[in-house]
């Protein structure tokens, strides 16, 4: 090992700061990854309960009231134009007058139809039974038939003039249309027929459509006992009952409320959280129904709070490093202030103290000589007193340069106090020993330590001892300090040998 480094291993002081570093970093690191993660999940929180708000009471209801814009643009008008139908006094008088002339109505049909571009345009007499059209007299209706049924729930209708609903059209290919039917009454309210127009599913069909692919989210009718009557592409070949589809099931109740106000719903279907908006169409007495699901939405929020997550532990690792950096830049500049001599970056007492017992029990197991030279410099006080503390210190210094340049590698320097040293020679004999001792000592003494005038000699004195097996460190230690006596007893600047 070099003279001026560490003792091998860890010393207590080191160890106790080992300890003390480990401790840091792991509270540091929960401190930082509670705080990272506390932050992080406040935020992703924070923000899906607003997109979950924002969906529910401002996206979802702006798209029910923009759809039902479209239906009551496309809805009003037709309503309209069947009650003028239905009051009309030719449309009465003609009824009342025994149906007379049929071309006459007819002709007056196909007018309605080409003027207000509907598809269909009817007539029923319930005095005849007979259903006329645009281009003649279709057919008679019959209580029996199942596709009259609309007819005679319109018969007897109590409470509203008009209905709207959703059946094939025998007069235009059997195709789904939505008919606006109007009770006629005569002069004394007295029911006496029905009249409307039909409008084909394909303009709420695209609606729907539109408003879907720009918004992605489900957009169907359901009539008052829950059944899906009109939907967009995604549920296009849906069919059933919403009371019986999955997730939507539990919440099928509420929709169908007879509200015409929005209704504020969600319902989890498998691991997503689907957020529903329904309202009453009076003008087709069903129920639109808007849906999101709010996974789509969040996942981008994941992404986000993962990315978050990543660049807190990149934080993390960041501030962890530079922690470490700093603790053990520390730690040494501790370590070497507790083991070394800060005038001449020896090693001090202490921490020979500590290595000579590692040393004492390599030389006991491998059988090796071990010796320390203990040597001080000779009149010391009078530099001090004729040119100062200062040029005192820079002997101090001089002298222990000296002595690493001039021992071995594997030698050990440590000030033992004041102007005294002492060298620990693992694996050397005491002739050895008092060979480098000598080397020393004449390095010492030839050396130019720039004092100024007047100029005094600066010599060491040195005792040389080697260890005995079995021997405690303070006699190992007492034997050279009493080797040292003897080569100041003999004039100094030599060396003795115990």
């Amino acid at each position: 090992m070099r003279h001026d480094s560490l003792p091998a291993g860890h010393s207590p002081v080191s160890m106790r700061l080992l300890s003390i570093k480990y401790r840091l970093l792991i509270l540091l690191t929960l401190i930082l990854g509670a705080g990272f993660m506390a932050t992080s999940l406040a935020s992703y929180l924070a923000s899906r309960q607003a997109i979950e708000h924002g969906i529910a009471d401002q996206t979802l209801p702006l798209t029910g009231d923009n759809i039902y814009s479209e239906i009551q643009k496309d809805m009003l008008r037709p309503v309209f134009i069947s009650s003028l139908m239905a009051h009309d006094t030719f449309v009465r008088d003609w009824i009342l007058a025994g149906e007379n002339k049929p071309e006459q109505i007819v002709r007056y049909l196909a007018e309605v139809k080409k003027k207000y571009g509907a598809i269909t345009s009817f007539l029923v007499s319930d005095k005849s039974s007979k259903y006329y059209y645009a281009e003649g007299t279709l057919k008679s209706v019959s209580p029996q038939a199942t596709r009259d049924v609309w007819y005679y729930r319109v018969r007897a209708m109590d409470k509203s003039d008009y209905e709207t609903n959703v059946d094939i059209d025998m007069a235009n290919r059997d195709s789904m249309t939505i008919f606006i039917n109007h009770r006629v009454v005569d002069y004394d309210g007295q029911f006496i027929g029905a009249t409307g127009i039909g409008l084909t599913l394909d303009t709420m069909s695209h609606i729907i459509d539109r408003y879907q692919a720009r918004f992605h989210r489900n957009i169907y009718f359901v009539d008052a006992a829950g059944t899906l009557v009109l939907a967009g592409k995604t549920m296009r070949n849906g069919r059933g009952n919403i009371r019986s589809l999955p997730g939507v099931s539990a919440i099928a109740g509420q929709i169908i409320n007879h509200r015409s106000e929005p209704t504020h719903l969600s319902y989890q279907l498998g691991r997503a959280e689907i957020l529903v908006n329904s309202r009453f169409i009076p003008e087709l007495g069903w129920y639109l129904v808007v849906e999101q699901n709010v996974s789509d939405e969040v996942q981008s929020l994941q992404r986000v709070f993962i990315f978050n997550l990543a660049i807190s532990f990149g934080v993390t690792l960041l501030v962890l490093g530079l922690t470490l950096l700093t603790v053990n830049r520390y730690q040494r500049r501790i370590e070497r202030i507790a083991s070394t001599d800060a005038l001449t970056g020896l090693l001090n007492r202490q921490s020979l103290e500590l290595l000579f017992q590692r040393a004492m029990l390599l030389s006991r197991r491998n059988e090796q000589p071990m010796s320390a030279i203990l040597f001080d410099i000779d009149f010391f006080k009078r530099v001090n007193d004729t040119h100062g503390h200062l040029w005192g210190d820079k002997v101090i210094r001089g002298v222990a340069d000296v002595a690493r340049a001039t021992v071995r590698e594997s030698d050990v320097i440590t000030r033992w106090g004041g102007e005294e040293y002492l060298v620990l020679l693992n694996n050397c004999s005491l002739a050895q020993a008092a060979e480098v001792a000598e080397n020393l000592r004449a390095a010492i003494e030839g050396h130019d330590f720039g004092l100024p005038a007047p100029q005094l000699p600066v010599t060491i004195s040195l005792g040389v001892a080697e260890y005995r097996p079995e021997e405690s460190e303070s006699a190992f230690f007492s034997r050279a300090d009493r080797a040292l006596y003897q080569a100041k007893h003999h004039g100094r600047n030599g060396v003795h040998a115990a």
